[in-house]
């Protein structure tokens, strides 16, 4: 904790490492796992992408393909939860 409650609010105090540490929200295995489920939900949607027909007349089935169907939902849901296990997850004291 910091010790000095008038450091807290002045811009440009000295901190020792224990107080830098406390002034951070998560720990630096939280930041890794919130930029992992991001990028678990970012490949999601990318996988998502496409699919389409060049013309109209024309019906493209891999639209309805194992990889936009259900691979790209599941990644993107386990991305969710990454982030949300990365959010709970209490950092060591």
């Amino acid at each position: 904790m910091i010790k000095d409650k008038k450091k807290a609010g002045v811009a440009g105090a000295k901190y020792s490492e224990e107080e830098k540490t406390d002034l951070f929200a998560f720990g630096k295995e939280n930041y890794k796992l919130l930029l992992l489920g991001l990028a678990c939900i970012v490949i999601g949607f990318i996988l998502m992408v496409g699919g389409g027909s060049d013309s109209p007349d024309i019906f493209n089935d891999s639209m309805f393909g194992f990889r936009r169907m259900t691979l790209a939902p599941l990644l993107i849901l386990a991305g969710y939860a990454i982030e949300i296990f990365a959010i709970m997850k209490k950092t060591k004291e």
